[in-house]
């Protein structure tokens, strides 16, 4: 993209990781073919290159590592909360160990700017072990009762726009509260997982405490709809997380749903301009807006609006669009064909039903799926734009007059995981909060995690919580 600095490229070294051509699934501790033999291959979405062959979980793969987890659950949960704990801290140390490594590595098989994974992703995947390894042996004082009781087998179902993330957000809290895990890593991005399983063996975790089975849509339903599951976790699109309620009606399984969402970014005319174009970029922009809950409804008060928007352009025309091991890129792949073309469908719709479309000038790499930062002005509540997710990087721009108007649009939607709130009047910012129906609201900030804060959503952005003290009432009899 245009910017008034030449950069020269800064290339993280792909040396770093060493891909192997073909991986198998891991079960009871160890790496083995898929029943059927089937396999699929992973792509990097930045160049379209093969990265690895996988082997594809089926149904016999799903029970094969469920009696493994609940074989290995006997003796795991057993073990005193101190000993668990230091089988996380293990595993925790090694990941910062091996945090280069792995940063590459979900860059490659993601198509997110190594930026993100090295200094956002891996960070967080750590913390999230150290944190819920000292949460192991003090489960009596989180509040759940004297004797909280592990629920057993947990199947667990990730997305692929943070993929090691998602799987620390899940393992961490279901080890640490003595569960037994299978998880089921998205399609286009098995390979942390992967890489994580070898982690489990180096850190000496017990066979079958954690199973990990790369598949597709169909594994992931054989999992959630297996018997001996006793707890279900799935982070994923509204659409997938209606059906697995529906599967698990009327079982015995716990459940916690963490679905899509269309965030509300409010700016007040006394919010501090610079700050908050920045804030609004890495609410929509980070991760290429594959986010769920990413600020992709920007509110603003209408007397800054042509300030606000001015700026905006500006800082986007800053943004560097390319090679994501390049240290210097902001804005990487789109993780998939099929995501692009939803991405692209969604931004004609927009243009379609009148919205101002508008991108700065960049230029596409050739090889690849690439989708300039975009964002639309002239947007009503009516557009498709402003109430579908489109989880790209595609900003929809309204306007607001009053505070209660912009909490009225905020809360106009079927979504509610998350929003934002700028001003310099702390009174305001928790007026606001209060009215608003979202899991997670930020204030003069956006898209900042700690493993001790808990998240999650209202409506059809899904139910429950993870993180902190109440990520462990999920994996909890109470």
């Amino acid at each position: 993209m245009a910017s008034v600095f030449e950069y020269a490229p800064a290339p993280e070294s792909r040396s770093i990781v060493d891909i192997a051509p073909s991986y198998g699934l891991f079960i009871d501790g160890e790496f083995v073919e898929a029943a059927d033999g089937k396999v699929f291959k992973t792509v990097s979405p930045s160049t379209e290159e093969v990265l690895a062959e996988i082997a594809q979980a089926g149904e016999a793969d799903v029970d094969r590592a469920v009696k493994a987890a609940r074989k290995a659950f006997v003796k795991w949960s057993a073990l005193p909360g101190s000993e668990r704990a230091k089988y996380l801290f293990r595993i925790a140390r090694i990941i910062q160990e091996r945090s280069r490594e792995l940063a590459v590595l979900e860059t490659l098989d993601n198509g997110k700017p190594i930026k993100e994974t090295r200094d956002a992703d891996l960070p967080l995947v750590a913390a999230h072990f150290f944190y819920y390894a000292g949460w192991a042996d003090k489960l009596e004082h989180a509040g759940f009762g004297a004797s909280p009781a592990p629920l057993g087998v947990a199947g667990q179902v990730i997305p692929w726009n943070f993929p090691l993330l998602m799987l620390a957000w899940k393992i961490a809290p279901a080890l640490a509260t003595g569960n037994t895990v299978v998880l089921k890593p998205a399609e286009t991005t098995p390979l942390s997982a992967l890489f994580f399983a070898d982690i489990c063996r180096q850190a000496g975790l017990p066979k079958g405490v954690v199973n990990i089975l790369p598949g597709y849509g169909d594994s992931g339903a054989a999992l959630v709809a297996h018997p001996d599951v006793d707890k279900v976790a799935f982070t994923g699109s509204t659409a997938v997380g209606k059906e697995i309620a529906r599967t698990v009606a009327g079982t015995r399984k716990k459940v916690t749903l963490e679905l899509g969402g269309k965030g509300a970014n409010i700016v007040f005319d006394d919010a501090p301009i610079d700050q908050a174009v920045e804030g609004i970029v890495n609410g929509i922009f980070f991760n290429q807006g594959q986010v769920c809950c990413a600020g992709s409804r920007l509110l603003v008060q209408e007397s800054i609006q042509d300030e606000l928007l001015d700026s905006l352009k500006r800082r986007l025309s800053t943004l560097r669009l390319g090679d994501p091991l390049d240290k210097n890129t902001d804005i990487g792949a789109i993780n998939s064909e099929e995501q692009l073309t939803r991405i692209t469908s969604l931004v004609e719709q927009g243009e379609a039903e009148g919205a101002e479309r508008w991108s700065p000038a960049c230029e596409l790499p050739e090889s690849g799926y690439w989708f300039a930062p975009t964002l639309f002005t002239n947007v009503t509540q009516a557009h498709r734009i402003a109430r579908d997710e489109i989880f790209g990087p595609v900003l929809s721009v309204l306007t607001f007059r009053t505070p209660d108007e912009a909490v009225a649009k905020a809360n106009n939607s079927a979504y509610g995981l998350s929003a934002g709130i700028w001003t310099e009047k702390g009174s305001r910012i928790l007026a606001v909060a209060n009215k608003l129906r979202a899991g997670v609201i930020w204030s003069n900030t956006f898209n900042k995690f700690d493993p001790t804060s808990p998240f999650g959503g209202y409506k059809e952005s899904g139910f429950g919580r993870e993180g902190g003290r109440h990520g462990l009432e999920a994996y909890l009899d109470v």
